[in-house]
């Protein structure tokens, strides 16, 4: 049980380090992004109540509107509600650089949560794939959110835009992820390698562009 726990957090931990040794912060500041990834980890359970009642009550059961609204819309929808309610609103949370660190700080909170039960049920030999997918999309929607969030904040006379584009696009992205498994099915590496390439490509650029303007 260890072993499969390490395995499942394993992926979180180290992309949370990449995108937090990036840049330094303040002791205050470590323990609001740690309080951001245990809030991640919380939503975990709420948002599996709310998607099992949809899928027992019959609702969003075509492809389309399972990938989009169950999934893409109500995990990025209480990820960026809880980024604008414990992160936005504080005084720590200042630059660009700042939004992308808390986003992808809670996002991995709900990704590694999500990992260690998946693993619990499925077994340690799913650990690897569920590193380089669901782990590390999870952390890339939670970079262009943060982005997003970010750029709200610094630039306040577009800040509707901004908080409009944190929510829409991780929604969109997510959506296509979970669109591509349903479609693809067995075959679904077809479509994702070319999918993760893109976003990992997007969300590198998010963040050289936050540092750029920050400086």
């Amino acid at each position: 049980m260890f072993a499969l726990v390490t395995a499942a957090m394993a992926p979180g931990m180290a992309l949370l380090s990449y995108f937090y040794l990036r840049s330094h912060y303040s002791t205050a500041t470590k323990v609001q992004v740690f309080r951001t990834f245990i809030i991640g980890v919380l939503l975990v359970f709420p948002i599996m109540v709310i998607q099992y009642a949809f899928t027992v009550e019959g609702y969003f059961e075509q492809p389309f509107g399972r990938a989009f609204v169950l999934y893409g819309f109500v995990e990025e929808f209480f990820k960026w509600f809880l980024l604008w309610v414990f992160a936005y609103q504080h005084a720590f949370f200042s630059r660009r650089y700042d939004g992308i660190v808390f986003g992808v700080s809670l996002s991995l909170g709900f990704a590694t949560a999500e990992n260690v039960l998946y693993l619990v049920a499925n077994g340690l030999e799913t650990a690897f794939g569920r590193a380089l997918l669901p782990v590390s999309s999870h952390a890339l929607y939670g970079v262009i959110m943060g982005y997003y969030l970010g750029s709200a904040k610094v630039e306040y006379a577009h800040k509707k835009k901004y908080m409009l584009l944190a929510l829409v696009l991780p929604v969109g992205l997510h959506g296509t992820y979970d669109f591509i498994l349903l479609i693809f099915d067995i075959y679904f590496l077809i479509g994702l390698i070319p999918f993760m390439l893109v976003l990992w490509w997007v969300a590198l650029n998010k963040v050289k562009r936050a540092n750029q303007l920050d400086h």
